[in-house]
Protein backbone atom coordinates (compact mmCIF):
# COMPACT_ATOMS: atom_id res chain seq x y z
CA UNK A 1 0.00 0.00 0.00
CA UNK A 2 0.82 3.83 -0.71
CA UNK A 3 0.98 5.76 2.66
CA UNK A 4 2.71 8.94 3.61
CA UNK A 5 6.13 7.65 5.28
CA UNK A 6 6.01 10.47 8.06
CA UNK A 7 2.52 8.79 9.52
CA UNK A 8 3.19 6.35 12.21
CA UNK A 9 2.85 2.37 10.68
CA UNK A 10 -0.55 2.06 12.59
CA UNK A 11 -2.06 5.21 10.78
CA UNK A 12 -3.71 3.42 8.33
CA UNK A 13 -5.01 0.75 10.52
CA UNK A 14 -6.61 3.56 12.74
CA UNK A 15 -7.74 5.47 9.11
CA UNK A 16 -9.39 1.82 8.31
CA UNK A 17 -10.66 1.12 11.57
CA UNK A 18 -12.76 4.91 10.99
CA UNK A 19 -13.89 4.32 7.93
CA UNK A 20 -15.16 1.20 8.87
CA UNK A 21 -16.62 2.00 11.72
CA UNK A 22 -18.34 5.25 10.18
CA UNK A 23 -19.72 3.63 7.51
CA UNK A 24 -21.62 1.05 10.22
CA UNK A 25 -23.68 4.61 11.09
CA UNK A 26 -24.80 6.02 7.83
CA UNK A 27 -27.60 4.23 8.25
CA UNK A 28 -28.86 3.42 11.81
CA UNK A 29 -30.88 6.66 11.82
CA UNK A 30 -32.98 5.37 9.10
CA UNK A 31 -33.83 1.63 9.93
CA UNK A 32 -34.02 1.86 13.41
CA UNK A 33 -37.12 4.44 13.29
CA UNK A 34 -39.34 2.84 10.39
CA UNK A 35 -40.28 -0.31 12.42
CA UNK A 36 -41.28 1.79 15.36
CA UNK A 37 -43.28 4.28 13.20
CA UNK A 38 -46.77 2.62 14.84
CA UNK A 39 -45.46 2.51 18.52
CA UNK A 40 -44.22 6.42 17.63
CA UNK A 41 -47.66 7.35 16.31
CA UNK A 42 -49.29 5.97 19.24
CA UNK A 43 -47.06 7.64 21.75
CA UNK A 44 -46.98 10.83 20.00
CA UNK A 45 -50.69 11.15 18.80
CA UNK A 46 -49.55 11.60 15.01
CA UNK A 47 -50.59 9.82 11.68
CA UNK A 48 -49.58 8.73 8.45
CA UNK A 49 -48.97 11.98 7.28
CA UNK A 50 -46.18 12.48 10.21
CA UNK A 51 -45.14 9.23 9.32
CA UNK A 52 -44.74 9.90 5.61
CA UNK A 53 -43.49 13.26 6.26
CA UNK A 54 -40.61 11.32 8.92
CA UNK A 55 -40.01 8.80 6.26
CA UNK A 56 -38.80 11.16 3.44
CA UNK A 57 -36.43 13.05 5.86
CA UNK A 58 -33.38 10.62 5.39
CA UNK A 59 -33.30 11.03 1.53
CA UNK A 60 -34.17 14.76 1.60
CA UNK A 61 -31.18 15.23 4.13
CA UNK A 62 -28.62 12.95 2.43
CA UNK A 63 -29.94 15.26 -0.69
CA UNK A 64 -28.60 18.88 1.05
CA UNK A 65 -25.57 17.34 3.10
CA UNK A 66 -24.16 15.81 0.12
CA UNK A 67 -24.51 18.68 -1.92
CA UNK A 68 -22.76 20.93 1.19
CA UNK A 69 -20.26 18.31 2.50
CA UNK A 70 -17.11 19.04 -0.69
CA UNK A 71 -16.70 22.84 0.40
CA UNK A 72 -16.68 21.35 4.13
CA UNK A 73 -13.94 19.12 3.31
CA UNK A 74 -12.35 21.85 1.40
CA UNK A 75 -12.40 24.01 4.46
CA UNK A 76 -11.66 21.73 7.85
CA UNK A 77 -10.37 18.21 5.73
CA UNK A 78 -11.79 14.72 5.55
CA UNK A 79 -11.10 13.28 8.84
CA UNK A 80 -12.36 16.15 10.86
CA UNK A 81 -15.52 16.40 8.69
CA UNK A 82 -15.70 12.74 9.34
CA UNK A 83 -15.15 12.94 13.21
CA UNK A 84 -18.21 16.26 12.59
CA UNK A 85 -20.39 13.85 11.05
CA UNK A 86 -20.22 11.04 13.58
CA UNK A 87 -20.74 13.56 16.22
CA UNK A 88 -23.76 14.89 14.83
CA UNK A 89 -24.89 11.12 13.99
CA UNK A 90 -24.49 10.73 17.92
CA UNK A 91 -25.77 13.67 19.08
CA UNK A 92 -29.09 13.76 17.02
CA UNK A 93 -29.73 9.73 18.21
CA UNK A 94 -29.71 11.02 21.64
CA UNK A 95 -31.86 13.81 20.75
CA UNK A 96 -34.33 12.07 19.06
CA UNK A 97 -34.28 9.58 22.38
CA UNK A 98 -35.35 11.80 24.49
CA UNK A 99 -37.86 13.40 22.33
CA UNK A 100 -40.77 14.63 24.25
CA UNK A 101 -42.82 15.55 21.38
CA UNK A 102 -42.76 15.48 17.56
CA UNK A 103 -40.99 18.43 17.02
CA UNK A 104 -38.04 16.88 18.85
CA UNK A 105 -38.21 13.79 17.28
CA UNK A 106 -38.06 15.41 14.04
CA UNK A 107 -35.22 17.68 15.22
CA UNK A 108 -33.21 14.95 16.30
CA UNK A 109 -33.78 12.96 12.88
CA UNK A 110 -32.08 16.09 11.10
CA UNK A 111 -29.18 16.28 13.42
CA UNK A 112 -28.38 12.50 13.22
CA UNK A 113 -29.50 12.76 9.48
CA UNK A 114 -27.06 15.30 8.47
CA UNK A 115 -24.19 13.72 10.12
CA UNK A 116 -24.66 10.31 8.10
CA UNK A 117 -25.32 12.66 4.97
CA UNK A 118 -21.84 14.03 5.45
CA UNK A 119 -20.74 10.48 6.40
CA UNK A 120 -21.68 9.40 2.62
CA UNK A 121 -20.06 11.56 0.81
CA UNK A 122 -16.98 12.07 3.00
CA UNK A 123 -15.36 8.44 2.86
CA UNK A 124 -15.14 7.55 -0.75
CA UNK A 125 -12.81 10.37 -0.90
CA UNK A 126 -10.87 9.07 2.10
CA UNK A 127 -10.51 5.60 0.89
CA UNK A 128 -9.22 7.57 -2.03
CA UNK A 129 -6.65 9.54 -0.37
CA UNK A 130 -5.21 6.51 2.38
CA UNK A 131 -5.66 3.62 -0.03
CA UNK A 132 -5.19 4.80 -3.52
CA UNK A 133 -3.83 0.98 -4.09
CA UNK A 134 -6.70 -0.44 -2.48
CA UNK A 135 -9.58 1.15 -3.48
CA UNK A 136 -11.68 -2.08 -4.65
CA UNK A 137 -10.66 -3.89 -1.75
CA UNK A 138 -11.63 -0.89 0.82
CA UNK A 139 -14.52 0.29 -0.84
CA UNK A 140 -15.80 -3.27 -0.28
CA UNK A 141 -15.12 -3.57 3.34
CA UNK A 142 -17.17 -0.50 4.08
CA UNK A 143 -20.13 -1.04 1.67
CA UNK A 144 -20.22 -4.07 3.24
CA UNK A 145 -20.08 -2.63 6.43
CA UNK A 146 -22.45 -0.39 5.79
CA UNK A 147 -25.00 -2.67 4.41
CA UNK A 148 -24.48 -4.55 7.98
CA UNK A 149 -25.33 -0.94 9.73
CA UNK A 150 -28.60 -1.21 7.14
CA UNK A 151 -29.70 -4.35 8.45
CA UNK A 152 -29.29 -4.70 11.93
CA UNK A 153 -30.86 -2.05 13.37
CA UNK A 154 -33.97 -3.03 11.33
CA UNK A 155 -33.53 -6.62 12.82
CA UNK A 156 -33.53 -5.48 16.42
CA UNK A 157 -35.64 -2.18 16.69
CA UNK A 158 -38.70 -4.20 17.34
CA UNK A 159 -37.59 -6.84 19.86
CA UNK A 160 -35.24 -3.87 21.72
CA UNK A 161 -38.49 -1.95 21.85
CA UNK A 162 -40.68 -4.69 23.30
CA UNK A 163 -37.60 -5.72 25.90
CA UNK A 164 -36.85 -1.97 26.62
CA UNK A 165 -38.65 0.47 25.52
CA UNK A 166 -38.59 2.27 22.21
CA UNK A 167 -36.44 5.09 23.33
CA UNK A 168 -33.69 2.49 24.45
CA UNK A 169 -34.65 0.85 20.88
CA UNK A 170 -33.41 3.87 19.03
CA UNK A 171 -31.09 5.74 21.18
CA UNK A 172 -28.31 2.59 21.94
CA UNK A 173 -27.03 3.56 18.13
CA UNK A 174 -25.53 6.63 19.35
CA UNK A 175 -22.99 4.42 21.31
CA UNK A 176 -21.92 3.01 17.87
CA UNK A 177 -21.46 6.29 16.51
CA UNK A 178 -19.34 7.74 20.03
CA UNK A 179 -17.21 4.79 18.79
CA UNK A 180 -17.23 5.84 15.13
CA UNK A 181 -15.78 9.01 16.29
CA UNK A 182 -12.92 7.72 18.08
CA UNK A 183 -10.67 6.83 15.63
CA UNK A 184 -10.70 10.13 13.82
CA UNK A 185 -10.41 12.27 17.25
CA UNK A 186 -7.29 10.38 18.01
CA UNK A 187 -5.74 10.98 15.10
CA UNK A 188 -6.34 15.03 15.24
CA UNK A 189 -5.36 14.75 19.04
CA UNK A 190 -2.12 12.88 18.54
CA UNK A 191 -1.12 12.67 14.70
CA UNK A 192 -2.02 16.10 13.25
CA UNK A 193 1.71 16.69 11.78
CA UNK A 194 0.85 13.06 9.82
CA UNK A 195 -2.34 14.42 8.70
CA UNK A 196 -1.12 17.58 7.27
CA UNK A 197 -0.28 17.30 4.26
CA UNK A 198 -2.09 15.16 1.53
CA UNK A 199 -1.32 11.65 0.79
CA UNK A 200 0.02 10.85 -2.23
CA UNK A 201 -1.99 9.43 -5.15
CA UNK A 202 -1.36 9.00 -8.83
CA UNK A 203 -1.78 11.66 -11.08
CA UNK A 204 -2.17 15.60 -10.40
CA UNK A 205 -3.02 16.15 -6.80
CA UNK A 206 -3.96 20.07 -6.83
CA UNK A 207 -7.32 21.05 -6.70
CA UNK A 208 -9.22 21.52 -9.87
CA UNK A 209 -11.21 24.52 -10.39
CA UNK A 210 -14.17 23.76 -12.01
CA UNK A 211 -17.72 22.43 -10.40
CA UNK A 212 -18.85 18.47 -11.01
CA UNK A 213 -22.06 19.70 -12.67
CA UNK A 214 -20.15 20.70 -15.99
CA UNK A 215 -18.64 16.75 -16.53
CA UNK A 216 -21.03 14.03 -18.20
CA UNK A 217 -18.99 11.57 -15.57
CA UNK A 218 -20.70 13.54 -12.91
CA UNK A 219 -24.26 13.64 -14.20
CA UNK A 220 -23.98 10.34 -15.22
CA UNK A 221 -23.17 8.96 -11.90
CA UNK A 222 -26.01 11.18 -10.00
CA UNK A 223 -28.93 9.30 -12.55
CA UNK A 224 -27.53 5.88 -11.77
CA UNK A 225 -27.54 6.02 -8.49
CA UNK A 226 -30.18 8.32 -8.04
CA UNK A 227 -32.54 5.61 -9.73
CA UNK A 228 -31.13 2.55 -7.66
CA UNK A 229 -31.75 4.76 -4.43
CA UNK A 230 -35.34 5.49 -5.88
CA UNK A 231 -36.16 1.93 -6.89
CA UNK A 232 -34.75 0.72 -3.16
CA UNK A 233 -37.06 3.08 -1.72
CA UNK A 234 -39.89 2.54 -3.79
CA UNK A 235 -39.91 -1.41 -3.38
CA UNK A 236 -38.84 -0.79 0.74
CA UNK A 237 -42.26 1.22 0.82
CA UNK A 238 -44.45 -0.70 -1.31
CA UNK A 239 -43.73 -4.22 -1.85
CA UNK A 240 -44.83 -5.53 1.50
CA UNK A 241 -48.55 -3.79 0.37
CA UNK A 242 -48.30 -5.43 -3.31
CA UNK A 243 -47.51 -8.52 -1.78
CA UNK A 244 -50.30 -8.95 0.57
CA UNK A 245 -52.81 -7.29 -1.76
CA UNK A 246 -52.03 -10.38 -3.78
CA UNK A 247 -52.59 -12.93 -0.81
CA UNK A 248 -49.64 -13.07 0.86
CA UNK A 249 -49.68 -12.83 4.67
CA UNK A 250 -47.70 -9.46 6.16
CA UNK A 251 -44.74 -11.59 7.98
CA UNK A 252 -44.37 -12.77 4.57
CA UNK A 253 -43.90 -9.48 3.27
CA UNK A 254 -41.56 -7.99 5.55
CA UNK A 255 -39.09 -11.67 5.20
CA UNK A 256 -39.43 -10.70 1.88
CA UNK A 257 -37.97 -6.51 2.20
CA UNK A 258 -35.63 -9.13 4.43
CA UNK A 259 -34.12 -10.82 1.32
CA UNK A 260 -34.35 -7.97 -0.75
CA UNK A 261 -31.54 -6.26 1.69
CA UNK A 262 -29.73 -9.46 1.95
CA UNK A 263 -28.91 -9.85 -1.76
CA UNK A 264 -28.02 -6.22 -1.82
CA UNK A 265 -25.01 -7.08 0.89
CA UNK A 266 -24.13 -9.53 -1.92
CA UNK A 267 -23.59 -7.16 -4.37
CA UNK A 268 -21.57 -5.23 -2.01
CA UNK A 269 -19.42 -8.20 -1.45
CA UNK A 270 -18.85 -8.89 -5.21
CA UNK A 271 -19.27 -5.89 -7.52
CA UNK A 272 -16.30 -3.25 -6.09
CA UNK A 273 -13.91 -5.89 -6.75
CA UNK A 274 -15.01 -6.69 -10.49
CA UNK A 275 -15.57 -3.28 -11.17
CA UNK A 276 -11.91 -2.18 -10.43
CA UNK A 277 -10.95 -4.76 -13.25
CA UNK A 278 -12.76 -3.48 -16.33
CA UNK A 279 -12.33 -0.71 -17.92
CA UNK A 280 -15.82 -0.22 -19.14
CA UNK A 281 -17.80 -1.75 -16.50
CA UNK A 282 -21.33 -0.73 -18.53
CA UNK A 283 -22.78 -4.16 -19.11
CA UNK A 284 -22.78 -4.54 -15.12
CA UNK A 285 -25.06 -1.52 -15.53
CA UNK A 286 -27.05 -3.49 -18.49
CA UNK A 287 -27.05 -6.94 -16.28
CA UNK A 288 -28.73 -5.05 -13.42
CA UNK A 289 -31.17 -3.11 -15.56
CA UNK A 290 -31.86 -6.69 -17.25
CA UNK A 291 -32.63 -8.01 -13.24
CA UNK A 292 -35.13 -5.23 -12.77
CA UNK A 293 -37.00 -5.78 -15.75
CA UNK A 294 -37.64 -9.52 -15.20
CA UNK A 295 -38.77 -8.61 -11.20
CA UNK A 296 -40.72 -5.79 -12.33
CA UNK A 297 -42.37 -8.08 -15.07
CA UNK A 298 -43.38 -11.09 -12.59
CA UNK A 299 -44.12 -8.78 -9.76
CA UNK A 300 -47.21 -7.26 -11.87
CA UNK A 301 -48.26 -10.11 -13.91
CA UNK A 302 -47.50 -13.28 -11.11
CA UNK A 303 -46.30 -11.48 -7.83
CA UNK A 304 -47.00 -14.71 -6.03
CA UNK A 305 -45.89 -17.04 -9.07
CA UNK A 306 -42.11 -17.04 -7.76
CA UNK A 307 -41.85 -14.09 -5.28
CA UNK A 308 -38.61 -14.91 -3.99
CA UNK A 309 -37.22 -15.03 -7.34
CA UNK A 310 -38.81 -11.80 -7.95
CA UNK A 311 -36.97 -10.38 -5.12
CA UNK A 312 -33.87 -11.91 -5.12
CA UNK A 313 -33.23 -10.12 -8.40
CA UNK A 314 -34.53 -6.49 -7.68
CA UNK A 315 -32.05 -6.92 -4.77
CA UNK A 316 -29.12 -8.06 -7.52
CA UNK A 317 -30.38 -4.95 -9.48
CA UNK A 318 -29.38 -2.41 -7.12
CA UNK A 319 -25.86 -3.64 -7.45
CA UNK A 320 -25.44 -0.64 -9.33
CA UNK A 321 -25.66 1.07 -5.99
CA UNK A 322 -22.23 -0.38 -4.69
CA UNK A 323 -20.74 0.09 -8.43
CA UNK A 324 -21.33 4.20 -8.00
CA UNK A 325 -19.67 4.31 -4.72
CA UNK A 326 -16.36 2.51 -6.21
CA UNK A 327 -17.07 4.56 -9.45
CA UNK A 328 -16.34 7.84 -7.43
CA UNK A 329 -12.71 6.80 -7.36
CA UNK A 330 -12.49 4.91 -10.09
CA UNK A 331 -13.39 8.22 -12.28
CA UNK A 332 -11.24 10.86 -10.30
CA UNK A 333 -7.56 11.19 -9.93
CA UNK A 334 -7.47 13.23 -6.83
CA UNK A 335 -9.22 13.58 -3.24
CA UNK A 336 -10.69 16.63 -4.12
CA UNK A 337 -11.78 15.47 -7.33
CA UNK A 338 -13.07 12.32 -5.33
CA UNK A 339 -14.85 14.42 -2.49
CA UNK A 340 -16.76 16.38 -5.54
CA UNK A 341 -18.16 13.77 -7.19
CA UNK A 342 -19.44 12.28 -4.12
CA UNK A 343 -21.17 15.13 -2.92
CA UNK A 344 -22.56 15.91 -6.57
CA UNK A 345 -23.84 12.22 -6.94
CA UNK A 346 -25.10 12.18 -3.30
CA UNK A 347 -26.74 14.90 -3.65
CA UNK A 348 -28.41 15.40 -6.82
CA UNK A 349 -29.21 11.37 -6.68
CA UNK A 350 -30.98 11.11 -3.50
CA UNK A 351 -32.78 14.93 -4.72
CA UNK A 352 -34.16 12.66 -7.46
CA UNK A 353 -34.77 9.09 -4.82
CA UNK A 354 -36.98 11.41 -3.09
CA UNK A 355 -39.82 11.29 -5.55
CA UNK A 356 -39.69 7.81 -5.83
CA UNK A 357 -41.94 5.89 -2.90
CA UNK A 358 -44.82 9.18 -3.15
CA UNK A 359 -44.93 9.18 -6.74
CA UNK A 360 -45.13 5.27 -6.73
CA UNK A 361 -47.52 5.54 -4.29
CA UNK A 362 -49.76 8.31 -6.00
CA UNK A 363 -50.10 6.42 -9.34
CA UNK A 364 -51.20 3.43 -7.22
CA UNK A 365 -53.96 5.28 -5.35
CA UNK A 366 -55.14 7.59 -8.89
CA UNK A 367 -55.36 3.84 -10.54
CA UNK A 368 -55.95 1.79 -7.80
CA UNK A 369 -53.73 -1.04 -9.75
CA UNK A 370 -50.11 -1.66 -10.03
CA UNK A 371 -49.39 -0.73 -13.99
CA UNK A 372 -49.05 2.68 -13.84
CA UNK A 373 -46.28 2.38 -10.97
CA UNK A 374 -44.72 0.00 -12.49
CA UNK A 375 -44.78 1.71 -15.83
CA UNK A 376 -42.90 4.44 -13.97
CA UNK A 377 -40.10 2.08 -12.65
CA UNK A 378 -39.89 0.52 -16.36
CA UNK A 379 -39.08 4.30 -17.22
CA UNK A 380 -36.84 4.59 -14.30
CA UNK A 381 -34.47 1.96 -16.15
CA UNK A 382 -34.19 3.81 -19.38
CA UNK A 383 -32.75 6.73 -16.85
CA UNK A 384 -30.50 4.15 -15.23
CA UNK A 385 -29.16 2.72 -18.68
CA UNK A 386 -28.88 6.35 -19.63
CA UNK A 387 -26.55 7.11 -16.79
CA UNK A 388 -24.95 3.98 -16.19
CA UNK A 389 -23.52 4.45 -19.94
CA UNK A 390 -22.48 7.78 -19.19
CA UNK A 391 -20.77 7.31 -15.67
CA UNK A 392 -18.66 3.97 -16.93
CA UNK A 393 -16.71 5.94 -19.78
CA UNK A 394 -13.10 5.32 -18.91
CA UNK A 395 -12.35 8.95 -18.47
CA UNK A 396 -12.11 11.33 -15.20
CA UNK A 397 -13.93 13.91 -13.94
CA UNK A 398 -10.84 16.23 -13.65
CA UNK A 399 -10.06 16.10 -17.25
CA UNK A 400 -13.49 17.51 -17.47
CA UNK A 401 -12.67 20.44 -15.53
CA UNK A 402 -9.56 21.10 -17.01
CA UNK A 403 -10.88 21.48 -20.78
CA UNK A 404 -13.74 24.26 -19.14
CA UNK A 405 -10.98 26.11 -17.87
CA UNK A 406 -9.87 26.15 -21.25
Amino acid sequence: MTFRPTAPRLLPTLVLAGIALSAFNLRTAVTSLTPLLDVLGFAFGFGAATAGLLGMLPTAAFAVFGVATPALTRRIGLERTALLAMSLAAAGLVVRSLAQDVAVLALGAVIALAGMGIGNVVLPPLVKRWFPDRVGAVSTLYITVLQLGTMLPALLAVPVADALGWRISMGAWAVTAVAAAMPWLWMLLHHRDALAAPAPVAGPTTTPPGRASRSPIAWGMALMFGTTSLITYAMFTWLPLLLSQAGASPAFGGAMLAVFAAFGLIGALGMPSIAVRMRNPFVLVALCAACHVVAFTGLLLAPLAAPVVWVMLIGLGTCTFPLSLTLINLRTRSPAGSAALSGFMQGVGYALSCAGPLLFGVLHAATGGWHWPFAMLYLVVGVLLTGGWLACQPRVLEDSWHRAER
